[in-house]
């Protein structure tokens, strides 16, 4: 055996070492770019689910308040209702009670007369049956709030006194008296409802 054939040919050698490189496959490449490309699109999904979600929340608050506000409104102008009806009954009812009132103190007048001519016969039975029936009468119209107007020796009141006869004032009056004008008499009867004067007394005064 020859030694060049031993040696060998270094080119063989350096051949023999080296390696070819690996190529990578192409569909390996088109899937990551496919599982990339998904990842995006997962990623723009949940952005755009989250935007949708925020608008239809801001949407469904704004449309409750709207509904508050209204249901608000509502319930003021439902209680404004309420409150002027309750007003309006009470006053139909307190001007059909006055009305009834005024038509029945002919009637009172009527009783008051009778028993001051009763007054001369004290045990008489219609006397006592006239200070009943006038007592429950009385009592019962006191109960709605009706008042008579009937002192005597007070103060001259021209908003509950209709003054039809004047006396001269005695000296001593003049004293206890601001304007020196009392009530001397009470003619007839007057009324109040409720501290509103219905019908002023007719007086006799002195001062």
């Amino acid at each position: 055996m020859s030694a060049g054939h031993e040696a060998g040919d270094p080119s063989d050698g350096a051949e023999s070492s080296a390696q070819p490189e690996e190529e990578t496959p192409v569909h390996e490449e088109s899937s990551a770019e496919s599982e990339i490309a998904l990842e995006l699109d997962d990623s723009l999904d949940e952005e755009l689910a989250e935007l949708l979600i925020e608008e239809e929340s801001d949407v469904v608050t704004r449309e409750r308040d709207e509904y508050l506000d209204a249901l608000r409104r509502l319930q003021a102008e439902f209680d404004n209702y309420r409150k002027r009806m309750v007003r309006q009954q009470s006053e139909s009812i307190e001007r059909a009670t006055e009305s009834l009132l005024e038509r029945l103190l002919p009637a009172l007048d009527a009783l008051d007369l009778a028993l001051t001519h009763s007054k001369e016969e004290e045990s008489a039975p219609d006397r006592q049956a006239l200070i009943q029936i006038a007592a429950l009468l009385r009592d019962t119209l006191a109960k709605e709030g009706l008042e008579r107007i009937d002192a005597v020796e007070v103060e001259f009141d021209p908003s509950m006194h209709d003054a039809v006869m004047h006396l001269p004032a005695e000296e001593s009056e003049s004293e206890h008296t601001p304007d020196g004008v009392v009530v001397d008499q009470v003619m007839r009867v007057g009324y109040r409802l409720k501290g509103k004067v219905v019908r002023p007394a007719m007086v006799q005064v002195r001062g």
